[in-house]
């Protein structure tokens, strides 16, 4: 009998530490709504800017777009002898100016040419010498 009384007041003391505060759904939470953004860095004027000189260009007048491939790849770099020369070959003022938004256009015909003409591209170079010719019979 003691014995159990003694294991109830141990049990009585556990439980009544856990009861300081309100319980489980009564505890102290930060307030969501008190939160404030950081006012954004200001940058101070400078006072050593002086005004443009009549004539010149405004700074609102730039491409951006340029301006961005122009600082990435130094802008339009003189094209050599050999590759101006292969590009005239090629037929570079009969080229359509728009052709790679046509090619690449999803409404674009496109004709599969099978499996015969991969093979023909994908073939080692020869002489011909051993080419052989085969309908095939269905």
């Amino acid at each position: 009998m003691k014995l159990k009384l003694i294991l109830a007041a141990g049990l009585l003391s556990t439980l009544s530490a856990c009861g300081g505060g309100g319980g489980l759904f009564n505890r102290e939470r930060p307030d969501e709504f008190a939160v404030s953004r950081q006012a954004p860095l200001v940058i101070p004027p400078d006072f050593a800017l002086v005004p443009p000189a009549p004539g010149t260009p405004s700074s609102n007048a730039v491409d951006s777009s340029k301006a961005a491939m122009e600082a990435m790849f130094g802008g339009p770099a003189q094209r050599s002898a050999t590759e101006t020369s292969t590009l005239n070959a090629a037929g570079r003022a009969n080229a359509a100016a728009g052709i790679r938004s046509t090619a690449g256009d999803p409404g674009t015909e496109v004709v599969d040419k099978g499996a015969a003409t991969r093979d023909i591209i994908a073939a080692p170079e020869g002489d011909g010498q051993d080419a052989r010719a085969a309908t095939p019979q269905q």
